[in-house]
């Protein structure tokens, strides 16, 4: 039953309904000079609007005015429309100035009766939004009108039109959508007993309460296409949450077109066009509307799925082309810009502060096209601005996004970014009263197979079936399974789903790790930003730092994960656990009814295990003395089983069936991480022996970044940073020094300040980017040097919206910023009731991998030809490019936190001098003279000096000349009154009897007195 002219045409707002047609629109068939690129003409007006009539930005726009009494009193209109019969859609983007004024949009014929073969009536918003209908012609016909009927309002307003067009609707792939053959092609289940119905040719039925998941409740048919493009199209009334989805059925249940509706009562149209660059495999058109918690009546009619339509190119939506840190500058650092522009000579800049006063101008840039944009670019650079406030910057007729200069959002994104990890915890209830009811949920696997609940959940995970083992494992080691069963409840959901990684959680727990050891070897650490009672976790106040904490959600996993003794083998680490076969979004964990399996035991994830245990048990050690010691033996124990099987890989084909593979055959990156976090963490020379025999150790390799497969680097720069005696500790210094000097060329010509090559883009490009970065900031930490600093500061603008596509990837750090990543339970796009990922949630990135891509992007580029840094949609169902992962959001608080410490970047002069000098050592303790000296010219009173003891060190009882305390590794020694003042110049003396404990006692290299870092000598 055709309801189009009489049912709102409203289309929601990009945020909201259209979910995959980012823009995409139907191309104009007959209308000439619908997209109003060649004037006004042949369209004409009625008198009263023929003098306003111009073309704004590519759209017909006129001034109606105030008083007419009819609609048909003011015009815009074309005449001379030849259709022949068949389907069509007459379609339009409109705006109104006052954002309630109406237009009727028509095709008729311009004669009385003035027969109307398709209307539009249509409040308009102040927005362009797009408003389509269908209609057939039964015969040949001719001298048809298109027209736009403005008139009837009081008041003056202004009335914007463009892209009309009327174009063939193509072949109708739904059988029966207007339901005027009751049910036929239709099957439903899970609705109230005896409520689906159709009347007056609509569906309606009852939708059940508290039903746990969209698809638990659902209409459905199954669907026959080819590639092509395709326009889906439905009219609903539906007070709950709607998921109208054509997905392939089975399988990795991909989605070939989507569109969240419903919660609304009132009928209303929803529209999308996509492409199918392949053929659709198993295709099922489907209403799911389970999932909420009271009954609600939907009701449906005017389904349509239309194949053999025409799409016009994707254009991403970049906002203004000045392109700049949404979230502001530091006050002292660098502070540039990018201009997208067709200029070939400089341009004008103005920097307008909150008064729109002039703060600042000069001339831009050229330089030339951006390879990774395609778009010619200058830079601005306004570094010398200082005045903290808020800006806009504004040339070549654009002024950018708000920004501040003087920003302190890195002391919350240092947060963020960790406190995403909580959320991420599985086998744990996330309680609202730690991180808000709207991020609450259920414990998500913590059952057991044998419990009988939907959840089958981690207790007593299985090992693979046998069936999808044979087919996956075809090496010479094959797999056996396994007759036993582990509890691995707990862990972090990798990324968008519910598996859960050694690999990837490895470098995860790593980066954790690492960003709390920084807080003891970096001269910017800010002393106890990192400590107890700092993050959103619910062991905070337990005296053990809270990023600790977390790491050690995952780092007890990873234990759990090994292989027991007597078993195929024993001593190794299972790879991953996940559903056998992938799920649906969305889902929240609790609700997962797959079967989960642990997969066959890896060379890599045994090494990633032995490698995150030996960094923890240093870490740890001075908190939980019985866990560091459990990591330990677990470091030192599966390095022998890696060593005794160090081939054992995890195969591509594994990872078709629920969960990625994280392939990795060669592992001699992971060996060597592994030997240089236990030479760290133990001082032993067998650790040291294989550090300096291996290849690795020699290459020049840093510069290639690192990543979960390639972890050399990681183990470098722990190696260049953590005080130890290693023999080559030097040359691996120099190594790190010159990997970053080869970044910092990269990040010098890049015309949108990224630290990552042309050439580099790919999944996960931003975390390649942060992870330079970290690179970057190492090199500062070792040398001081302000160019390093610089170019880990840039690189931030990038990520936060100096960009081509203008958004700040960093969730809800910035004015457009990603908000719709991939995520089974962060999945507000197509479930209203559920969040969006939480704040400091970053993104993927772009990633012009086409053969990675997922049918979302490849909808929006069939041709795959975007630009790498365009190969982006903030899109939940493209994960290729804008998932969630433990291991990206690890490397933003990494960094994250040292922005933070960098304060405003101001260039600080150490005021002191520290030595630390050990006179003497028997196997229980050592003496230990300290020396502060005031390199500054003002005198230093009640001092107080800090350090972190790398591992398990203590001061003992027997200590002079200061007030002496020591929490976890820190230890603090507070003047005297005697010796509370230091003149500049001078110096005073300090001695302890210290503890060695039982790991690797390298003495501290970095002190601080009053909070100021101190140099060292």
């Amino acid at each position: 039953m055709n309801r189009a002219a009489s049912r709102r045409a409203s289309i929601a707002a990009a945020s909201a309904a259209i979910l995959v047609a980012v823009g995409l629109a139907p191309a104009s068939a007959d209308v000439v000079n619908g997209d109003f690129e060649s004037a006004v003409d042949p369209w004409w007006t009625t008198a009263n609007l023929t003098d306003s009539a111009s073309i704004d930005t590519g759209a017909l726009c006129v001034d109606v005015p105030g008083g007419t009494a009819n609609p048909w009193d003011a015009i815009v209109g074309q005449d001379g429309l030849s259709l022949s019969p068949g389907d069509y859609v007459f379609g339009f983007d409109a705006s109104s100035s006052t954002g309630t004024s109406t237009a009727v949009g028509l095709v008729q014929f311009p004669v009385d009766p003035w027969t109307q073969l398709a209307n539009v009536t249509q409040p308009l918003t102040d927005e362009m939004t797009r408003y389509e209908t269908s209609f057939t012609v039964d015969e040949d016909v001719t001298g048809l009108q298109t027209a736009f009927q403005v008139g009837g309002a009081s008041d003056p307003w202004t009335f914007c039109v463009d892209n009309v067009s009327v174009a063939p609707a193509g072949v109708e792939q739904v059988v029966n959508g207007t339901f005027d053959d009751d049910l036929t092609g239709w099957t439903h289940y899970g609705f109230v007993d005896g409520s689906a119905r159709v009347e007056d040719g609509t569906f309606c039925a009852t939708v059940p309460a508290g039903t746990t998941n969209p698809w638990d409740v659902a209409l459905f048919q199954d669907l026959q296409l080819v590639a092509g493009d395709y326009s889906f199209s439905f009219d609903a009334s539906a007070a709950g949450p709607v998921r109208a989805i054509v997905q392939q059925e089975g399988g990795a249940y991909a989605s070939y077109g989507e569109i969240a509706a419903g919660n609304d009562a009132e009928w209303t149209r929803y529209e999308t066009s996509h492409q199918a660059n392949d053929d659709p495999v198993d295709p099922r058109l489907g209403f799911q509307v389970g999932g909420a918690a009271s009954e609600w009546e939907f009701c449906l009619d005017n389904v349509s799925y239309l194949g053999g339509v025409t799409v016009e190119p994707y254009e991403p939506e970049t906002g203004p082309r000045v392109r700049v840190n949404q979230v502001g500058y530091l006050t002292h650092g660098p502070k540039e810009a990018t201009l997208v522009t067709d200029a070939t000579e400089p341009v004008g800049w103005e920097l307008l502060d909150s008064a729109d006063a002039v703060a600042s101008s000069g001339m831009s840039v050229p330089l030339g096209t951006d390879e990774s944009a395609d778009q010619n670019v200058h830079g601005i650079d306004f570094s010398d601005v200082t005045a903290t406030g808020t800006y806009t910057l504004v040339a070549d007729g654009e002024a950018s996004y708000e920004f501040e200069i003087g920003t302190d959002a890195y002391e919350q994104l240092r947060y963020d970014a960790l406190n995403y990890f909580y959320l991420a915890r599985s086998g744990l209830e996330i309680d609202g009263d730690i991180v808000g009811e709207e991020y609450a949920r259920a414990a998500g696997h913590v059952s057991s197979p044998a419990d009988g609940v939907a959840n089958k959940g981690d207790l007593d995970v299985p090992c693979q079936n046998a069936a999808d083992a044979a087919a996956v494992y075809t090496d010479g080691y094959g797999w056996d399974g396994c007759d036993y069963t582990l509890d691995v409840v707990g862990g972090w959901y990798d990324a968008g789903d519910h598996g859960k990684y050694v690999v990837n959680g490895g470098i995860s727990a790593a980066q954790l790790l690492g960003t709390y050891e920084r807080t003891k070897t970096a001269a910017s650490a800010e002393l106890g930003a990192l400590a107890d009672g700092t993050l959103n976790v619910p062991e905070t106040g337990n005296d053990v730092p809270d990023v600790l904490d977390e790491a050690r959600w995952q780092l007890e996993f990873m234990l759990a994960m090994q292989v027991p003794e007597g078993a195929q083998f024993a001593g190794m680490v299972h790879h991953k656990i996940h559903d056998d076969g992938w799920t649906g979004l969305p889902l929240m964990p609790a609700n997962d009814a797959q079967v989960r399996e642990l997969h066959r035991p890896s060379t890599a994830a045994t090494l990633n295990l032995s490698a995150t245990a030996a960094q923890g048990a240093r870490l740890f050690a001075p908190y939980d003395e019985d866990f560091a010691d459990e990591l330990l033996a677990a470091a030192r124990s599966t390095w022998a089983a890696a060593l005794a099987t160090p081939d054992l890989y995890a195969p591509v084909a594994d990872g078709a069936d629920g969960g990625g593979p994280y392939d990795d055959d060669d592992v001699t990156d992971e060996f060597y991480w592994a030997a240089a976090e236990l030479f760290l963490t133990t001082g032993d020379d067998e650790y040291e022996d294989f550090l300096l025999a291996s290849d690795v150790d020699g290459a020049d390799d840093v510069a290639d970044g690192f990543y979960w497969g390639s972890l050399a680097a990681l183990a470098k720069l722990d190696l260049a940073t953590v005080p130890n005696d290693y023999e080559r500790r030097s040359t691996i210094v120099d190594q790190v020094i010159a990997g970053a000097d080869a970044l910092l060329a990269v990040q010098e010509g890049q015309e949108f300040g990224l630290a990552l090559a042309d050439d580099a883009f790919e999944w996960g490009s931003n975390s390649a980017v942060l992870n330079n970065q970290v690179i970057l900031g190492t090199a500062f930490d070792l040398t001081g040097e302000r160019a390093y600093a610089d170019a880990v500061i840039e690189s931030m603008d990038y990520l936060l919206g100096r960009n081509a596509l203008n958004v700040s990837y960093v969730t809800e750090y910035g004015d457009v910023t990603s908000q719709n990543q991939h995520s089974r339970w962060f999945a507000h796009q197509l479930n209203a009731e559920l969040p969006n990922p939480p704040a400091g949630s970053v993104a993927g990135g772009p990633n012009p991998d086409y053969g990675t891509w997922d049918p979302t992007i490849q909808g929006l580029y069939p041709d795959q030809d975007c630009a790498p840094q365009l190969c982006y949609v903030d899109h939940i169902q493209s994960w290729s490019t804008n998932e969630i992962t433990v291991n990206w959001n690890a490397a933003l608080s990494w960094v994250a936190s040292w922005m933070a410490d960098q304060g405003q970047a101001a260039t600080e002069v150490a005021p002191c001098a520290v030595s630390y000098t050990v006179h003497g050592s028997w196997p229980a303790g050592y003496n230990t003279q300290v020396w502060i000296t005031n390199t500054s010219d003002t005198a230093i009173t009640d001092w107080s000096l800090t350090w972190g003891y790398p591992a398990d060190d203590t001061v003992s009882r027997q200590a002079w000349s200061a007030q002496w305390s020591q929490e976890g590794a820190f230890v603090t020694a507070e003047s005297m009154p005697w010796n509370g003042t230091i003149k500049p110049g001078k110096r005073t003396t300090i001695g302890f009897i210290g503890a060695p404990g039982t790991l690797a006692d390298a003495p501290p290299e970095q002190f601080w007195v009053n909070g100021n870092a101190c140099t060292t000598g």
